[in-house]
């Protein structure tokens, strides 16, 4: 679910709390089982914070409480009017938790000014120095304090922006927090939502904010957002009529959303960014943590990798797990994730994820079960099977080189050519490469696993693909594209796409869309983009020396995926990839302010030469 969906989703929710009840398996034991209270809990700086509690009407023993802070509502409002389930997932409500929903401060009916990933401090030398860590604290203390039948645990858990939030209960270190699951969670909003090496995540955003925006003062509310009507399903052909994204204020928003503004008023890796990088305060952690991630999370997958990695790194002595498995935003929550589009995971994935990894952790840290959990469980794609390691990535995994060669050959064999050879490619904004085949107003997240030969047909994509593979070849780890290019203008985009290609002999699966042939199938498997300017560091942007060969490095992030005997494995590059990211001008500017007449045509080189070698670094097992 991208994170649009999970807006619905929660908008959803509060129209079924306001009017009706919730229609779930669960709603009617719920109501049965659980009385719910409601509260305005003080803040150290005297800010209250709107609080939902349901407690188990059996009180002939102790709980522990299972916590979700959110920006997305505790709907529905009303102690007459219950959620139509709690906690993660049905497990845990059958078995009997205090469970916790919170609007976080400056949200719906919280009170406070609400800040986007709140920027969290080192330091609370007095009560004004307040953060997410703190309202924490505070409510985690409150809670002890004041709701009867406790047993002293607490447990956090959220999806994407309540991952984050779950990631800041850390940062109380309230003694009582036991356990918590920061499941896709964002990181650095700069690298999981808003921007991806430079390249602004324009579809994504767009149609979040407004419906985001429903208050941007201090008076709490349950008034919800109202979204944006584009008046079209073609998101293609609306944001290419729409132009420059300077656009989206002067034909549509009118300065008036302030988060928006934000991200536009700040198109570098600014202090603005560094402030949001929770990752930077993620020491002295005591907390068990399982951190949850989706192979094909198209917002949050940098967020989730990299909390799992820096909690290991500085935390050595605490228990932290990691689950990921071949799932899109928040997939593992609800439903079978027994597939993407057209392909296939060889069966539920998500049950198994709800009762062996989620609910086995909490019921462990919290009321003291057995626990039979590797540090690291993991889906491997391709071959569709569970693999646990003790690290992450695996430590048998050995790093090589996979080389673009003339000819569009792609090989784990450096170029031996000493010519400077290359390949060439026009790349017009005014005509850019779709990123996905079909025709939506949103971020399909399909997207992650869709056939990718409508592309490769392209002149201004760049293909490259092995042999038939004589054996399986799995990478498990970060991929880093390392490009030599040179360009006719002084910036330009550079998106890579690693590709899993089915023999020609695939039949298809009942998975398979309406005319799609599994047959030479082109599976994404991973893709990034670069804006080139940020290639020497994304808070200095430089520009690019026309016709000169440069190197433009960067992280396509990880996987756990096979390409079995038979298959090919294929590269793409290519430097358009619309609406999914916003169009780069191919001049040294700040996009954000570029006028209509900016975007130029400019021709880019990728060189496959043994003295400027474009090539993958992957980590592959054997």
């Amino acid at each position: 679910m991208n994170k649009n969906l999970l807006f619905a989703f929660c908008l959803l929710l509060t129209a079924l709390g306001a009017f009706a009840q919730p229609k779930s398996p669960d709603a009617e034991y719920i109501k049965a089982n659980y009385q719910k209270y409601e509260y305005q809990i003080p803040m150290r700086d005297g800010k209250k914070l709107f609080t939902s509690v349901y407690v188990p009407k059996d009180q002939t023993k102790k709980y522990p409480f299972m916590m979700d802070r959110t920006p997305y509502s505790v709907a529905p409002y009303g102690t007459e009017l219950y959620k139509g389930s709690l906690g993660p997932s049905s497990l845990f409500s059958h078995d009997g938790y205090i469970f916790v929903y919170q609007d976080v401060r400056g949200r719906w009916m919280s009170e406070g000014i609400y800040e986007e990933m709140t920027p969290e401090k080192e330091d609370h030398k007095t009560n004004k120095d307040v953060d997410e860590g703190t309202d924490t604290y505070d409510t985690i203390d409150w809670l002890l304090k004041n709701i009867p039948n406790n047993n002293g645990k607490v447990g956090v858990w959220g999806i994407s922006y309540p991952g984050f939030y779950t990631t800041t209960a850390l940062l109380s270190r309230h003694p009582a927090l036991v356990a918590a699951s920061p499941q896709a969670p964002i990181a650095d909003l700069y690298r999981d939502d808003a921007f991806h090496n430079g390249a602004f995540m324009l579809v994504a955003n767009f149609g979040f904010y407004p419906g985001f925006t429903n208050r941007q003062d201090d008076k709490p509310t349950q008034r919800r957002g109202k979204g944006f009507d584009a008046g079209t399903e073609d998101g293609y052909d609306f944001f290419l009529k729409m132009g420059s994204v300077k656009n989206t204020n002067t034909k549509y928003y009118k300065d008036t959303i302030r988060l928006w503004n934000e991200m536009l008023d700040h198109p570098n890796y600014d202090q603005h960014w560094k402030d949001r990088n929770v990752l930077y305060h993620l020491h002295d952690i005591k907390t068990a943590v399982l951190v949850t991630g989706g192979w094909y999370d198209a917002e949050d997958l940098y967020g989730a990798i990299n909390t799992y990695k820096t909690l290991v790194k500085e935390n050595p002595k605490t228990p932290v797990y990691f689950a990921m498995g071949p799932w899109v935003h928040g997939g593992w929550a609800r439903g079978e994730g027994d597939h993407l589009g057209d392909v296939g995971f060889g069966g539920s994935t998500g049950p198994f994820y709800r009762e062996k990894i989620e609910f086995n952790f909490f019921s462990h840290y919290l009321k003291g079960t057995d626990l039979d959990l590797k540090p690291v469980s993991t889906f491997e794609t391709g071959v569709n099977q569970w693999k646990n390691y003790n690290t992450w990535p695996p430590k048998e995994a050995t790093e090589k080189n996979l080389y673009f060669l003339p000819g569009g050959k792609l090989s784990f064999t450096a170029p031996a050519a000493v010519a400077n050879t290359f390949d060439e490619f026009i790349s017009d904004p005014n005509k850019p490469v779709p990123f996905i085949n079909s025709i939506d107003m949103d971020m399909k997240r399909e997207y992650m696993t869709a056939d990718q030969r409508f592309a490769s047909q392209r002149p201004d994509v760049l293909t490259y693909q092995t042999e038939i593979l004589d054996n399986d070849v799995t990478l498990a780890g970060n991929i880093w594209a390392n490009l030599k290019v040179s360009t006719t203008g002084t910036d330009a985009d550079w998106v890579v796409k690693v590709i899993d290609v089915y023999p020609d002999s695939t039949k298809n699966t009942k998975w398979a869309g309406k005319d799609v042939y599994l047959s030479g199938y082109q599976q994404m498997v991973r893709s990034e983009a670069m804006r080139g300017k940020f290639r020497n560091g994304f808070d200095k942007p430089e520009a690019f020396v026309p016709g000169k060969v440069t190197p433009v490095n960067f992280e396509l992030q990880d996987v756990l995926h096979t390409f079995k005997k038979g298959h090919r494995i294929m590269v793409q590059v290519q430097s358009t990839w619309f609406p999914l990211i916003d169009r780069n001008t191919q001049q040294f500017q700040d996009i954000m302010k570029a006028k209509d007449t900016d975007f130029k045509k400019a021709t880019h080189r990728v060189y496959t030469s043994k003295g400027s070698p474009s090539y993958l670094k992957v980590r592959v097992t054997e």
